[in-house]
């Protein structure tokens, strides 16, 4: 395993660019996420946490009753790392799946707000 370093502002700005919802307000990066309720604010805190545990990983996490927050950082360098990055990138594939409609057996939730999740940002 590489070296565990903090990256530079300007690195940190660059990889941002491939994280179109994350910011970094020193000393962490972090997005917020709208969801549909309580109910899916949870379902977003287990699948982040999840994630978070098989990286042995842990973010800061917000919840609020349809909005949560996650702060990334990496204490062992006292800054972000390449770890934070990762897991950033792993939260957004996993949260962006979404079944083929036209190929698979998975259809995905109907398009009814009684069943909504996420509200997905363009």
């Amino acid at each position: 395993m590489p070296e565990l370093r903090a990256l530079s502002h300007t690195e940190i700005q660059l990889r941002l660019q491939n994280l179109p919802h994350w910011s970094f307000s020193p000393p962490h990066l972090q997005r917020s996420f709208t969801t549909s309720g309580w109910k899916s604010s949870l379902m977003l805190v287990n699948m982040i946490g999840h994630l978070a545990e098989v990286a042995w990983h842990h973010p800061e996490i917000t919840t609020l009753w349809n909005k949560v927050q996650v702060r990334l950082s990496t204490h062992d360098v006292d800054g972000i790392s390449d770890r934070d990055f990762e897991l950033a990138h792993k939260i957004e594939e996993v949260l962006g799946w979404r079944p083929d409609l036209g190929n698979g057996a998975l259809e995905g939730t109907p398009q009814d707000e009684r069943f909504a999740y996420i509200k997905y940002e363009p």
